[in-house]
């Protein structure tokens, strides 16, 4: 007798032994096991044969060579797992993986060098310097003017994130992002609205409006506080989002990123959109902003990894 309780698995595509790639060494660890469990939770409901690997240690690679998997679900949030690396090597394994390639993963997660090529192909992107020693915060002063946010070039979830009014507020947050990163971003500080796209292969999901208690969209914003809203439909006119997507898809493909992801724009107080950031690995908890994309486009959280998870054969 059947188990009328099992999961149907009639129309699930071949997938194989799924990998779901979490933990990691990097600053967001905790947040991307949260991603990571909601994954495998979604997987393994329907009916996907997919086991859970926290990648903290150097035995990873090993162990998904030695349990036989085919494909591997990358749930991996800051370096090591967005920046190129677990890519690379689970491409010299022949192990298809979710997201950005190598390349694509690099740029977007070194933020300076991703603004460098939206610059180049005529995006907007505001205005910035990389501040490598502290004799080049006076330089950052007199080239873009205070206010300016400051942060880590390398790091993701806003993690050393802040925003300076003037130069020993300028010294403070460059030596606290410094800590996180030997490479610091200084960029202008551009007031309006905050706002986030999702992108699911070829397709650009429904822009949600972020509107925060704080100054900005910030790690205390993004996971501690209740009093950040999420906007879908976001409510900006149908011109002005389709124009939103647009400049969104674009940075996507102009960073050379692939599969899914999600690009945040500031629009001013003029309504001209400013590109901020790619980010190749989103968080995919059920309260995360990519599901929530989804959800509006009408795609549950089971499609939405399922539909992900397709994209690691591309």
């Amino acid at each position: 007798m059947s188990d009328s309780s099992a999961p149907d698995t009639s129309k699930i595509p071949g997938f194989g032994k799924v990998a779901v790639l979490m933990g990691g060494p990097s600053a967001e660890h905790e947040i991307s096991l949260l991603s990571g469990n909601a994954v495998l939770a979604a997987l393994l409901s329907q009916g996907i044969d997919a086991q859970g690997f926290d990648a903290r240690d150097d035995l990873v690679l090993s162990d998904l060579q030695n349990a036989g998997i085919d494909r591997v679900f990358v749930a991996l949030h800051g370096r090591w797992g967005e920046d190129g690396v677990i890519q690379g090597a689970l491409e010299v394994l022949g192990i298809p993986y979710t997201g950005s390639g190598v390349l694509g993963s690099a740029i977007a997660m070194e933020k300076g060098r991703c603004k460098l090529m939206w610059q180049g192909a005529g995006l907007p992107t505001p205005e910035f310097m990389l501040l490598k020693t502290e004799s080049d915060l006076e330089q950052a002063a007199d080239q873009i003017g205070f206010p300016m946010a400051v942060k880590p070039s390398r790091e993701g979830s806003s993690l050393g994130v802040s925003k300076a009014a003037n130069q020993a507020e300028l010294l403070r947050s460059w030596q606290g992002a410094k800590k996180l990163d030997d490479i610091v971003l200084a960029e202008k500080w551009v007031s309006g609205t905050e706002l986030t796209v999702a992108i699911l292969g070829d397709r650009t999901l429904p822009v949600i409006r972020l509107e925060t208690a704080g100054q900005f969209y910030d790690y205390e914003a993004k996971y501690l506080s209740e009093e950040t809203a999420y906007i879908c439909p976001c409510g900006l006119a149908a011109g002005l989002e389709d124009e939103v997507q647009k400049l969104a898809a674009r940075a996507f493909d102009i960073t050379a990123c692939s599969g899914w992801g999600r690009v945040d724009v500031l629009l001013d107080e003029n309504q001209k959109p400013y590109l901020l950031e790619v980010n190749t690995v989103p968080g995919m908890t059920s309260h995360s902003l990519v599901p929530m994309a989804a959800k509006q486009a009408g795609i549950d959280f089971n499609q939405l990894v399922r539909r992900i998870l397709e994209t690691a054969d591309d």
